[in-house]
């Protein structure tokens, strides 16, 4: 199919750059959430009750630390890069919903938002063939 057909060599030299800049950044951003403890985390998972899960704060705080931390680790590398990518979307869509909730206007929200939308954009165009995920599970050549 030429419609899908990628013309630019440098795909996935650019997938590369945004995988470890993003990945670096939310592996920084998530760690003092994910070493924070259960009090943190808590706070953190708290934000679930505006989509009316109430229960158990501490295991989705944990959740989107480790979705940073260790997520943020995984997209760098480009390994497991979709599952990343998913609790990564997840995490930053309930950050948007949180600034939302709290009324901080488009400047508080905003940098979430952009996050969400990277991470489903990365999710469709995957991680490159400078990726972990290329390396351990490389699938089948396209013909095309």
């Amino acid at each position: 199919m030429a419609l899908f057909e990628n013309r630019y060599r440098t795909h996935d030299f650019g997938l590369l750059i945004l995988r470890v800049g993003i990945g670096i950044m939310f592996t920084i951003h998530g760690y003092p959430k994910l070493t924070g403890g259960p009090a943190a985390w808590a706070e953190v998972g708290g934000v679930m009750k505006l989509v009316g899960l109430d229960f158990a704060p501490a295991f989705w705080g944990f959740l989107a630390a480790v979705a940073e931390a260790v997520g943020g680790q995984l997209l760098a590398l480009g390994l497991f890069f979709r599952l990343a990518c998913v609790l990564l979307l997840g995490t930053m869509l309930m950050a948007t919903v949180m600034h939302l909730n709290a009324g901080d206007g488009f400047s508080g929200y905003s940098h979430a938002l952009e996050s969400a939308l990277l991470f489903l954009g990365l999710a469709f165009a995957g991680p490159g063939k400078l990726s972990l995920d290329q390396l351990l599970f490389p699938g089948p050549r396209r013909l095309y």
